[in-house]
């Protein structure tokens, strides 16, 4: 299958579903909305999403078209015959749930039971359908009724932006509660994506997860570094709170995913044998982000790594799948409603919330993020990570996964 990638400046909804089906059967493209455009003006002050689209053979409209005339069953995909990852199948490939059928999405249809006390997802802007999107995907999946509860950072309703930052919360969401069900989650608007009014969010995310017992804060964006985030550390490092960042969808560094008290979670490509959609194996995404920073001291838990890596912090930690060559589904309805229905998506910005699920769900509160990345790094973590040594990304795909810690996937892939 051909994959083209194409970025658009506006309008992403709608020229989703207007991309015709004149397109070459086994043509894909992948589109990076908007909000997940990098901004040199915007170093260290605005912050970005980490997620793309993939529209398949055919465009969103005929997807959408041959959904509405053809209903698949519920606990399965939304349409049969694609190799886009469902919650029972990114379970499956993370042995959360039996191994069956190779992971296929359009045959395992069982779910994670798991999850409890709180996940907080911080994102910008309003995102007034989030519950009505959520249930909607916990029917079609089989997953438990969610309880979400929506908090606005500032005290008051922000303005909404259906390029991008809406659908970011409905992945952040969706993903978290695919991995944990029973968890209560939290979602966290920020009055827009400056760097202070993110920052405020998670503020507010960290007080709401360390009052239900504790948990986790995910937060699926970031910025380039720049020299006064070692001034953002201290809101990282709320008790009881382990919090989780996506480490970017493009060659380098980005914060707060670079932070000391955060999990920086990188991508991984998800690889299917096309005629069956069987899982035969994973590897590095290229398009992963990662690499050294510039300005954040290196924490105990890398000394390990010095001769490696120096005398500052790297990143990734570790990495779940986010290409979206093999991406997940995702239902979202755009805040004037004028569209609605499934959607494909991949990034790091998928990573991050699942990893969250995935830690929440395997009992796994620990005292800091800190705390946690020592058992990491220590080998003694409750979620298993196994090496990937195959794949490569970074500045010119310089990089390589090699065994071991590297820049691609850190120290690699939730165990299988």
């Amino acid at each position: 299958m051909t994959i083209k990638k194409i970025h658009f400046l506006s309008g992403i909804i709608a020229l989703l579903l207007a991309i015709p089906g004149a397109y070459a059967a086994d043509t894909a493209q992948i589109i990076t909305p908007p909000s997940s455009v990098d901004k040199p003006e915007d170093a260290g002050l605005k912050a970005r999403t980490h997620f793309k689209f993939l529209v398949p053979p055919g465009g969103y409209a005929k997807l959408h078209a041959a959904i509405a005339a053809n209903t698949a069953p519920l606990g399965g995909p939304p349409y049969l015959g694609y190799g886009y990852e469902t919650p029972a199948s990114l379970a499956c490939v993370y042995n959360r749930v039996p191994r069956l059928y190779a992971c296929n999405p359009n045959k395992v249809t069982t779910v994670v039971t798991g999850g409890s006390k709180a996940i907080a997802l911080v994102d910008a802007y309003h995102y007034p359908n989030a519950l009505s999107d959520l249930q909607m995907f916990s029917t079609q999946f089989g997953l438990p009724t969610p309880d979400l509860e929506v908090v606005y950072a500032s005290g008051t309703q922000p303005k909404t932006d259906p390029n991008g930052w809406e659908v970011e919360e409905a992945l952040d969401l969706q993903w978290a509660h695919a991995m944990a069900p029973n968890a209560k989650l939290y979602l966290v608007e920020a009055a827009s994506n400056s760097n202070k009014d993110l920052t405020a969010a998670v503020d507010v995310a960290s007080a709401l997860v360390a009052a239900a017992g504790g948990g986790q804060v995910s937060m699926s964006y970031g910025g380039a570094e720049f020299t006064k985030e070692v001034n953002f550390e201290s809101h990282y490092t709320t008790p009881n709170v382990v919090y989780f960042a996506s480490s970017g969808d493009a060659a380098g560094t980005s914060y707060p995913c670079m932070s000391a008290n955060v999990v920086c979670v990188g991508g991984t490509t998800l690889r299917r044998e096309p005629a069956t959609q069987k899982l035969t194996g994973e590897v590095a995404w290229i398009d992963g982000g990662g690499g050294i920073s510039p300005y954040i001291k290196r924490p105990g838990y890398q000394d390990a790594l010095a001769p490696l890596i120096g005398s500052t912090r790297a990143a990734p930690d570790v990495s779940l799948a986010a290409d979206p060559i093999t991406g997940g589904w995702l239902y979202y309805t755009a805040s004037n409603n004028s569209k609605a229905g499934w959607f494909i998506v991949g990034g790091t910005s998928w990573s991050s919330p699942t990893l969250a699920g995935i830690v929440n769900a395997a009992g796994s509160f620990e005292a800091s993020s800190q705390a946690l990345l020592a058992k990491i790094y220590g080998g003694t973590s409750p979620v298993s990570f196994t090496d990937i040594s195959k794949g490569w990304c970074g500045p010119y795909a310089g990089w390589n996964a090699v065994a071991g810690w590297d820049p691609c996937t850190g120290l690699g892939k939730v165990g299988q």
